[in-house]
C-alpha cells in the first residue's frame, strides 16, 4: 500500500495525543518498578493469610490472600534465602513456622517481575505480634463457642477410674512423644495395656485423623482413659490442637481425655477442654502412673489399718476368752464338787436301798422255795386226770381202730366213703390200713 493510500485509509482515525510516550514491554516494566520504588520507597506492610506455601531450593514462595465481600484478593510473595536467614531468630524466638493458613503481617518491597508480568512483594520482615494475636483471637473464639455449647467442662466431669491401666493413645508411633510416653509407663512396672491409633499430628490431614481417632477410642468401653500426645514444635504447628473439631471430639468423648502436647508455655484449646492437661507426653504418662500408685498406696494403707484393727480385736477377744475360760473353770470345779456330793449321796442311798431289796428278794426266794417243795403232792391228782384223758384219746384214735383190723375207704379225691351207694362201677377207691394203702376199682356195689 502506498503512503497516500495509507493516509487516506486512516484519515478519520484520531492520532495519539501529543506528549504521551509509547513504551516497550521492558520499558513499561522498568517504569512500573520505578514508580513503585518512588511511591513505596521505604517498603510496605501487608496483612493476609498464607496460601500455596512452596519451597524451591533455598527460597520460598506463596500468596498472601484475603477474602472480602467483594471477592478474593491475593499478592505474590517471594521470601528469598537472605531474608529467611535474617528473620530466622525472630521466628524461632516466638516459635513461629510459616505455613498455609497462617495469618501474618509482613514487610517488604513491591516488585514488578517482567518475565511473568506479575506484581510481587519481596518479603524482608514480619510482625510476630500480629500472628500471635490472630492465633489468640481464633483460640478465644473457639473457646467461646465451646462454652456457649456447654462443652467446655464436659470431659472434666467424666469420672476417671482409680486404676487407669487400659489406655487408648492418639499419637504418631514414630515420634519421640510416643517413645517418651511408653518408656515412662514401662518404667513404672505397672501392667498398662495400650491401644494406639496412628495419626499425623501436623499438616493438612492432622485435624481430621485426630478427631476420628478420638471418636473411635471413645466408643471402647474396655478402656479407662484416652491420651492425646505429640512432641514439641512451633506455635503454628501446635495450632492444630486449637481446631474446634479436635476440641469437640475431646469434649464429647465418653472417656476422660489426657493431653500431653509437648509445649510448656502455651495452652491449646485441646488442653482447655481435656479432663487433664499435662505439659509433655512424659508428664502425661507420669500422671497415669501416679494415679495407679496412689490407688495401690491407698489399698496398702487400708490393708495395714485392717491388720492393726484385726490384731487389736484378736487381743481383746483373747482377753475375753481368757476371762470366760477362768469363769468356766471355776463354775466347772464347783459343779463337779456338787456332782460329787450328789453322787456320794446317791451311792449311799443305792447301797441302803439295794440291801433292803436283797433282803426282800431273799425272803421271797425262801418263800418260793418252800412253795416249790410242796408242788409234787399238789400235782398228783392232776397227773392221774391227765393220764385218763390220754387213754381216752388213744382209744378214740383211728389208728387204734385200724390196728384192730379195720380200714378206711376214700375216693380218689380223698373223701371218706360212708355209703356204698355213692360209688359206681369203675370208680377208684383208696383203702387205708393200719400199715399202708391199696387202690382198687369198683366193679359192683350193693346198697
Amino acid at each position: 500500500m502506498s503512503q497516500p493510500s495509507f493516509d487516506l485509509e486512516f484519515e478519520n482515525e484520531p492520532l495519539d495525543e501529543a506528549g504521551l510516550p509509547t513504551f516497550s514491554v521492558r520499558e513499561l516494566a522498568d517504569a512500573i518498578n520505578g514508580a513503585l520504588r518512588r511511591s513505596f520507597s521505604e517498603g510496605v506492610w501487608v496483612r493476609g493469610e498464607i496460601q500455596g506455601w512452596n519451597v524451591r531450593g533455598p527460597h520460598a514462595y506463596f500468596k498472601l490472600a484475603e477474602e472480602t465481600e467483594d471477592g478474593k484478593a491475593s499478592l505474590n510473595v517471594q521470601f528469598f534465602a537472605p531474608a529467611q536467614m535474617k528473620l530466622k531468630p525472630v521466628l524461632m524466638k516466638h516459635r513461629l513456622r510459616l505455613a498455609d493458613g497462617l495469618k501474618v503481617r509482613i514487610f517488604g518491597h513491591l516488585d514488578y517481575f517482567a518475565p511473568s508480568g506479575q506484581l510481587g512483594l519481596k518479603m524482608s520482615g514480619i510482625d510476630p505480634r500480629f500472628t500471635l494475636g490472630e492465633m489468640a483471637m481464633q483460640r478465644d473464639e473457639v473457646v467461646r463457642r465451646l462454652v456457649s455449647a456447654g462443652m467446655y467442662d464436659r470431659n472434666r466431669q467424666v469420672v476417671l477410674a482409680p486404676t487407669p491401666l487400659r489406655v487408648g493413645v492418639v499419637a504418631s508411633s514414630s515420634s519421640a512423644a510416643w517413645a517418651d510416653f511408653t518408656h515412662e509407663l514401662e518404667r513404672s512396672g505397672f501392667a498398662f495395656v495400650l491401644r494406639q491409633i496412628e495419626v499425623r499430628v501436623q499438616g493438612e490431614w492432622a485435624v481430621q485423623e485426630i478427631s476420628a481417632a478420638l471418636r473411635t477410642l471413645g466408643k471402647h468401653r474396655d478402656l479407662d482413659a484416652v491420651v492425646l500426645i505429640r512432641g514439641g514444635g512451633s506455635r503454628t504447628e501446635l495450632a492444630t490442637f486449637d481446631d474446634e473439631a479436635i476440641a469437640t471430639a475431646i469434649a464429647t468423648c465418653a472417656l476422660p481425655v489426657f493431653t500431653g502436647l509437648g509445649h510448656e508455655i502455651d495452652r491449646s484449646v485441646a488442653d482447655e477442654v481435656a479432663h487433664s492437661a499435662l505439659k509433655t507426653p512424659t508428664a502425661c504418662a507420669a500422671a497415669l502412673v501416679e494415679r495407679v500408685q496412689a490407688f495401690r498406696n491407698s489399698c496398702e494403707h487400708a490393708w495395714t489399718a485392717i491388720a492393726h484393727r484385726a490384731q487389736r480385736a484378736i487381743a481383746v477377744a483373747e482377753s475375753d476368752v481368757g476371762e470366760v475360760a477362768r469363769s468356766i473353770r471355776h463354775q466347772v470345779a464347783a459343779s463337779v464338787d456338787r456332782a460329787d456330793d450328789r453322787l456320794a449321796q446317791r451311792a449311799r442311798s443305792v447301797r441302803v436301798g439295794a440291801s433292803q431289796v436283797v433282803q426282800r428278794a431273799d425272803a421271797h426266794l425262801r418263800s418260793a422255795t418252800a412253795a416249790v417243795g410242796r408242788v409234787p403232792s399238789r400235782l398228783e391228782p392232776e397227773l392221774r386226770h391227765l393220764g385218763a384223758v390220754a387213754e381216752r384219746l388213744r382209744l378214740l384214735d383211728p389208728a387204734t381202730t385200724l390196728a384192730r383190723g379195720y380200714s378206711i375207704a376214700r375216693t380218689a379225691s380223698g373223701t371218706a366213703v360212708l355209703d356204698a351207694g355213692a360209688l359206681h362201677a369203675g370208680d377208684l377207691i383208696v383203702t387205708t390200713f393200719a400199715k399202708g394203702t391199696a387202690t382198687t376199682r369198683v366193679e359192683e356195689t350193693t346198697p
